[in-house]
């Protein structure tokens, strides 16, 4: 399917879809050996090189305290507003109330990933509640629950921990989803923590803290 260059340039994480307009303004993007212009479309196949230096990826691991929002909407505190004028992003969220591992980046090419209902980028959780959870939760969530807000949900795994303490691995991300489900069920969440992303872990970081990684796309 074709699309046009600047997203193009942008999936390659070479540039936002603006820096990539500049690029192409000022002449240093082409298209099998033509010159591009904004608008032009990139068909599969087509041969496209940049001219100059390779945007540089950055990659890292970071605690998200408790109480701190992902979004900028209201003005507050939050991911976003901290860490945008370093030019990283995070990939999707976690709402204010719950903590653990995000990842700041500014390759748009990782998010996606990510965001994608990939395998290799299930998202694991540590929930703990206030009732004691019951023996029939992991083969609820295992046969893709049925939510009154959100609909049929994709399978999950789930683990019970101990008592109040709960194991939860999603290979999708909708908005306060574990919350949702566990609502559902009837249980208080008191406390939830994602403790990785596929093979990148919270490990030892402590809350506000960052980790390098590498990526091999």
């Amino acid at each position: 399917m074709a699309i046009r260059i600047n997203k193009y340039l942008q999936a390659l994480g070479l540039a936002s879809r603006r820096e990539a307009d500049k690029l192409v303004e000022d002449g240093l993007v082409f298209i099998n050996g033509k010159r591009a212009e904004n608008g032009m479309l990139v068909n599969e196949g087509d041969g496209v090189v940049v001219k100059g230096k390779r945007k540089q990826c950055q990659y890292l691991a970071y605690y998200k305290p408790r109480g701190l929002a992902t979004q900028d909407l209201t003005g507050e505190k939050s991911v976003i507003a901290e860490w945008k004028k370093k030019g990283l992003y995070p990939i999707g969220r976690l709402d204010k109330e719950s903590e653990g591992l995000m990842i700041l980046t500014n390759d748009g090419r990782l998010a996606r990933e990510v965001l994608s209902e990939n395998l290799k980028y299930e998202k694991e959780y540590i929930v703990t509640v206030k009732e004691s959870l019951r023996a029939g939760i992991p083969a609820i969530f295992k046969s893709g629950m049925q939510t009154k807000n959100l609909g049929k949900l994709l399978p999950a795994k789930a683990e019970i921990i101990n008592r109040t303490t709960l194991r939860v691995i999603l290979n999708e991300g909708k908005r306060h989803q574990i919350r949702i489900m566990l609502n559902d069920l009837r249980c208080t969440i008191t406390s939830l923590k994602r403790v990785r992303i596929g093979d990148i872990k919270l490990g030892a970081l402590k809350p506000g803290q960052t980790r390098p990684f590498f990526v091999s796309l």
